[in-house]
């Protein structure tokens, strides 16, 4: 059989009513068939007998009756329907969890291929193919596979929805216009779904960079774990080397007590053994002039007796021992004593380690400061790679823009800063007068000035070469064992902790505490005046070199 006789056969055994394979199939009397059940459920539902096809009408209704032999070419044709739906069944696939069965399949649900809008149906590929063939089935609307195609009908007058009412914004069917929205606007599913997939393109870019924004952060708490865990490491192996330190100091301490125990007694043992010596011989001696005497008692020799009487009557010459002792050594306080000492040398010992650690943390946050000529006093010189000033005793002829000092010989970095830690450090080496902090950003930099936090300045200085102080307003003198070479200088602006560190010697100099910073902060530099050649050295901004 040609594909187009097949095609037409198929056709032929429809029912156009029930639009399937005809069941118990009957021929009215203009020779159209139909299902016996379809054909009397249509007559009895309307009000006139007439031909669902041709429309020709019967009066009276006719009888009617099973066509025997065109119910046989039906049997044989459902036979082979049901032959090759079974043959080709096993190359499909069954329908999986989340895939639409098909609706036909008895048993094993397959997989559906299309669902159609006006059967609400789903359909594998052998029971989709009467749509595909049909003529009457083929201006049915097959669509994707979809589940609940209850919910694409129109629940008042079971059609498709096929239009979006705008003033309800609701999707109807092409029924609701004419009969439930008849002054409301319109558009055609497919215009207003291509209107909102422009709108859900433009939520999707926005829950893109809100999603990037998250793994951003995401990224960012990552790497505050990871500085985080970077430092407790840097801690733990600071804390245990200034433990071990202190260890070695305990045992180092007990160790001189011990020796200093046994020193004693050794030295108390040694004597205690010379005067046993000397006992044991005195002894010895006695025990010798007593053998002598007793041997001339006995002796019946009486001229041997008197002649020996005088020279063995004296006891032989002894020392006197009464007073003789030998006193254990003392030891009392001697545990305190060494207790004592080795506290004020842990006490020492921690605070130099303590500092050490306290230097190498704040020298994590160094930051790149140069010079800003732009504000440097005419009488400052500052180097090509803005790292060092000096003072000079020739004012040079510049602008006296806003930002410069014009009467103090001062001058900043570049660099500011709002938020965070920073870190630098300034060589101060041969100066005799120095200042140097930070500062705010509106600052008077115009005729004299005062160096306070009042003003905006955290500062120390030098003068006469070993007068240092804070000039906290009131100034605090410092106390320094020795004048510092570098200086480093510390802010933590959130925490409102300005900190000034001798490097050499790893000691703090002073800290500015609980200070309120609500404006840019910027490094501050003073060399002062040259002093006649005394104070020509340069301030040198030096970068950290973690030595400590």
């Amino acid at each position: 059989m040609s594909a187009a006789s097949c095609l037409r056969s198929e056709d032929q055994f429809l029912c156009s009513i029930c639009l399937d394979v005809f069941t118990d199939p009957v021929s009215t009397p203009c020779g159209h068939n139909f299902c016996n059940n379809c054909i009397n459920q249509h007559w009895d539902s309307s009000d006139r007998c007439q031909c669902p096809m041709c429309k020709r009408g019967f009066v009276p209704r006719p009888e009617l009756h099973i066509n025997t032999l065109f119910s046989g070419m039906v049997a044989e044709f459902r036979h082979g329907a049901q032959h090759k739906a079974s043959s080709s069944s096993s190359d499909q696939q069954a329908a999986k969890p989340g895939q639409v069965p098909c609706d036909v399949c008895t048993g094993t649900k397959l997989k559906a291929l299309k669902s159609c809008l006006v059967c609400v149906a789903s359909y594998c590929e052998t029971h989709l193919e009467p749509h595909l063939t049909a003529s009457a089935l083929k201006r049915h609307q097959l669509i994707q596979p979809v589940d609940n195609l209850e919910g694409r009908m129109c629940r008042k007058h079971n059609k498709p929805l096929e239009l979006f009412c705008k003033t309800d914004q609701s999707c109807v069917c092409m029924l609701c216009p004419v009969l439930d929205h008849r002054t409301h606007e319109f558009v055609p599913l497919k215009e207003e779904g291509e209107g909102k997939k422009a709108e859900l393109g433009k939520t999707q870019a926005e829950i893109q960079k809100m999603i990037q924004k998250r793994r951003v952060k995401i990224e960012e708490l990552k790497e505050s774990v990871r500085i985080s865990k970077a430092a407790a490491d840097r801690e733990t192996a600071e804390g245990l080397q200034v433990f071990t330190a202190l260890m070695e100091s305990v045992e180092r301490g007990l160790e001189q007590l011990i020796q200093e125990i046994e020193e004693q007694q050794e030295s108390t043992e040694k004597q205690a053994e010379g005067f046993i010596k000397d006992l044991e011989q005195e002894i010895s001696e006695l025990m010798k002039r007593s053998t002598e005497v007793e041997q001339l008692s006995r002796s019946e020799d009486h001229l041997h007796l008197l002649q020996s009487f005088s020279s063995l009557k004296a006891a032989p010459p002894t020392k006197d021992w009464t007073e003789v002792r030998v006193r254990p050594p003392s030891h009392e306080g001697t545990v305190v004593r060494a207790v004592a000492q080795l506290e004020d040398t842990l006490r020492k010992q921690m605070k130099k380690k303590l500092f050490e650690a306290e230097l190498k943390r704040v020298q994590q946050f160094e930051v790149d400061v140069t010079l800003d000529p732009h504000t440097a006093h005419p009488n400052l010189i500052l180097s090509d790679d803005g790292k060092q000033v000096s003072h000079n005793d020739v004012k040079k002829n510049l602008p006296d823009n806003p930002e410069r000092f014009s009467y103090c010989g001062m001058v900043l970095g570049k660099q500011s800063f709002s938020s965070s830690r920073f870190y630098f450090e300034v060589q101060v080496k041969g100066k005799t007068d120095w200042d140097l902090g930070v500062v705010r950003e509106s600052i008077n930099r115009k005729g004299k000035i005062t160096l306070s936090p009042k003003n905006g300045f955290w500062t120390i200085w030098l003068r006469n070469g070993n007068d240092y102080k804070a000039l906290a307003g009131p100034s605090v003198c410092l106390s320094l064992r020795s004048g510092p070479e570098k200086v480093g200088v510390f802010v933590d602006y959130e925490e409102g902790l300005v900190s000034f560190y001798d490097i050499d010697a790893a000691a703090l100099i002073y800290s500015f505490t609980g200070c309120s910073f609500t404006e840019k902060l910027y490094p501050f530099f003073c060399p002062c005046p040259n002093d006649g050649g005394k104070n020509s050295a340069p301030l040198i901004i030096c970068p950290v070199n973690q030595t400590v």
